[in-house]
């Protein structure tokens, strides 16, 4: 049966970061290559987003978002019926997408030379935001057993210096795929408190988790209330990158006091396109599209990692949420330059660096699999072509 998200849609010539600076990043031709790479889908959004964007179009005057109280409504539904997550709207601040929202934090709860811990490998702009900001990064390496990642607090603990006084969370994780158990999440509140560490859980994946499996947002610790800042977006679970839109959700009044003193001192504030998209999202309609989603994409997850695990040496990590596979290729025993080159001018896929997210990565690629199924099949095909000297 065809799905709606079988629909090839060409995004050639459309300011695509993905598809149109492929070939300038990856040396990756666009009139054959394949786009795995920036996470990003190549879907439509549900067609409430659509709408709310054509009734903005229709009015025709795009003036300042005033009277935030159905968006923050929409936001607080969400949580609660998908997340069993209650929000207080006061503690709802609005970013231009997480990665300004981790730079926000950055500033407003750590000084320069400070430290900020990451689990790493992990998603590559955390570290990125951190130096350019003047601020140490602090990778505390995840245990990657058997293909399964896991965290060594012991190790952790060993390593802290006290010049550490933040630490960033990716949960789910990116790129390894994995939903933490209560008793990891656990540790890691844990982990924060024992090192007086204001802890950034980001939870931009959350909506896509795989059927079997069930995210745990980080609210439900006690004894954190006072460190924790939550970050969400729409963003990623409807394929609305370009709306620039994030919500940093922070319990406590003392630090929110603080991150509002840096929104303002630094003059943010939403633009109404990511607003009007965020509502029509957080609906009925969205959530519907999303459960359609998350069952295509676990197809195409079923589908990648069975060619790539077919070719001798290649291991695609075993996920639980986000579209992005893991692949380790450490076991054809090439250098990280032998087995990206196969992919990039044989394969001709652009898939991100395994380098770029931090130490554990250097064997690695990272594969956006959220793209009509047709495509999916074809990648595994081209990637088995390319080593086919080692079956």
């Amino acid at each position: 049966m065809t799905s709606r998200f079988d629909e090839d849609i060409n995004r050639f010539g459309t300011h695509s970061v993905k598809w149109d600076s492929m070939e300038g990043i990856y040396g990756v031709p666009a009139k054959d290559g394949l786009a795995m790479w920036v996470a990003d889908m190549d879907f439509r959004p549900p067609e409430s987003v659509q709408k709310a964007l054509q009734g903005m179009l229709d009015h025709g005057i795009y003036g300042y978002y005033g009277q935030e109280e159905s968006y923050l409504e929409a936001i607080s539904w969400w949580m609660e019926t998908r997340h069993n997550w209650k929000i207080d709207p006061k503690s709802v601040f609005s970013t231009h997408g997480l990665v300004n929202g981790t730079g926000l934090c950055v500033d407003a709860f750590t000084k320069p030379g400070e430290g900020v811990v990451l689990f790493t490998p992990v998603y590559h702009a955390f570290a990125r935001t951190i130096r350019a900001a003047g601020r140490e990064v602090v990778e505390c390496d995840l245990v990657n057993t058997n293909g399964r990642y896991a965290f060594d607090f012991d190790a952790y603990d060993a390593q802290m210096t006290g010049n550490e006084t933040m630490v960033i969370l990716c949960s789910p994780h990116n790129p390894g795929g994995r939903v933490w158990t209560r008793d990891e999440l656990q540790g890691v509140a844990d982990f924060a408190k024992r090192h007086d560490l204001v802890l950034v859980s980001d939870e931009i994946h959350h909506d896509l988790v795989m059927p079997g499996h069930s995210h745990i947002p980080m609210t439900q610790f006690e004894g954190i209330e006072d460190r924790l800042v939550m970050m969400t977006a729409t963003t990623k679970t409807f394929n609305i990158a370009g709306s620039h839109l994030g919500n940093v959700i922070i319990p406590d009044e003392a630090l929110r006091a603080r991150f509002a003193a840096r929104m303002s001192g630094l003059g943010i504030s939403p633009n109404s396109f990511g607003l009007f998209m965020a509502e029509a999202a957080y609906s009925p309609e969205g959530a519907a599209w999303v459960d359609e989603l998350v069952l295509y994409l676990d197809g195409n997850r079923k589908i990648l990692d069975e060619a790539i695990n077919a070719i001798p040496g290649l291991q695609s990590m075993e996920m639980a949420a986000t579209y992005l596979a893991w692949v380790d290729f450490s076991g054809t025993g090439m250098s990280a330059d032998e087995f990206t080159k196969r992919v990039q001018q044989d394969a001709k896929i652009a898939a991100n660096h395994g380098p770029s997210f931090g130490s554990g990565g250097e064997n690695f690629l990272r594969f956006n699999f959220a793209t009509p199924r047709a495509r999916v099949i074809e990648a595994g095909e081209r990637l088995q072509k390319a080593f086919a000297d080692l079956q």
